[in-house]
């Protein structure tokens, strides 16, 4: 899940929609905010036939990039870590 495999497509792969993730986190955002946004019909997925990120993955990949030491939650907002 965390990785594409052969019954895993590249764009439901949880790293894939990490990075998808840390392109729209430019700024400080709450958590609904930042699914608002990535989940909006033209961040979807291009192609019409693949189903749009589900809500369970989305909660995954926030927590694998939490573990991965890329975001931090501070007073609600949701922000990339600085290195």
């Amino acid at each position: 899940m965390i990785l594409p495999t052969k019954h895993l497509s590249q764009d439901r792969a949880l790293l894939t929609v990490g990075a998808r993730l840390l392109t729209q986190l430019t700024q400080p955002k709450t958590v609904s905010a930042l699914w608002e946004e990535i989940s909006r019909p033209d961040n979807a997925a291009q192609d019409r036939k693949k189903p749009a990120l589900r809500y369970d993955a989305y909660v995954l990949t926030l927590d694998l990039l939490f573990l991965m030491g890329l975001i931090e939650l501070q007073d609600g907002l949701l922000s990339r870590k600085k290195p």
